[in-house]
């Protein structure tokens, strides 16, 4: 028997809600999941995740939702983390910011414990993930053996880092945050699970999500842009993990894309 696990990756505004709703149903149904866990950071046209968008993942069947750098893009998604404790923020911002960083989720084969983790190379220098990585396995790893992160990074190097230091001591690491699917889903030599980028839900027709002429101007002008979430060309990407009741190691990995990219030129 083993604990069945599916990851959404960073879900976009309404194209990667809507893609949410059209196949999550199925993929809990296929995949006979116990634990769904989705990226919301940019469920809100893009920029956090209000009330609104968490209700939504909730009713869908996501049981967490994780958070990244743009958790607190939006007035609404702040006062969102405030009260729903399902829906969570990096754990490792400072001492002090409001929202949670890690819970525990009740589930038929036992809790899981869920962490939202953010990087710091290119991006913001908050509070270490290596050291707050350490902590939090240590306390959630006495309340159960599932042990799920969420490490939003720009970074391969700090993923791959982060990974290898831990593990053995936790079940899942998946990376977030670049919004490009990676190719590199394994179970590494101690028994974690890990992906480098789950990839994003949302709209492909697009750069990273964003409408492609904002993005294009401000590579060529240097200047900030309006920021408009695309809506068309939309996936979605996950991962589903099984792991070992009794260990709460991986014992399969499998990479989700719905639907899959176009090979060939029609």
């Amino acid at each position: 028997m083993s604990l069945k696990l599916l990851f959404i990756g960073d879900v976009v505004g309404k194209p990667g809600l809507s893609m949410v709703n059209m196949w999550l149903p199925g993929l809990i149904k296929k995949y006979k999941t116990d634990i769904v866990i989705a990226n919301g950071e940019n469920a809100a046209d893009g920029k956090g995740c209000t009330e609104k968008e968490g209700t939504m993942l909730l009713n869908l069947g996501v049981d967490v939702i994780t958070g990244g750098n743009h958790t607190w893009d939006k007035h609404q998604s702040q006062d969102y983390l405030k009260k729903e404790p399902r829906s969570l923020r990096p754990l490792n911002y400072p001492k002090g910011t409001y929202g949670n960083g890690f819970c525990i989720a009740d589930t038929k084969k036992g809790k899981v414990g869920v962490v939202s983790l953010q990087g710091r190379s290119f991006m913001s220098p908050i509070d270490c993930p290596f050291r707050t990585a350490e902590w939090v396995v240590g306390k959630l790893s006495a309340e159960t053996k599932f042990i799920f992160i969420d490490f939003h990074a720009e970074a391969t190097a700090e993923k791959l880092a982060l990974v290898n230091h831990l593990d053995g001591k936790i079940s899942v690491l998946v990376g977030t945050h670049t919004h490009i699917q990676t190719s590199d889903e394994r179970i590494m030599k101690g028994g974690t699970a890990y992906i480098t980028d789950v990839g994003m839900t949302g709209p492909y027709d697009s750069v990273i999500g964003m409408k492609t002429e904002a993005a294009i101007n401000r590579f060529i002008y240097q200047t900030p842009q309006k920021y408009q979430a695309a809506t068309d060309s939309a996936h979605l990407c996950g991962v589903f993990v099984e792991l070992n009741e009794e260990t709460g190691l991986a014992e399969k990995i499998e990479r989700i894309i719905i639907p899959e990219f176009e090979k060939t030129r029609q």
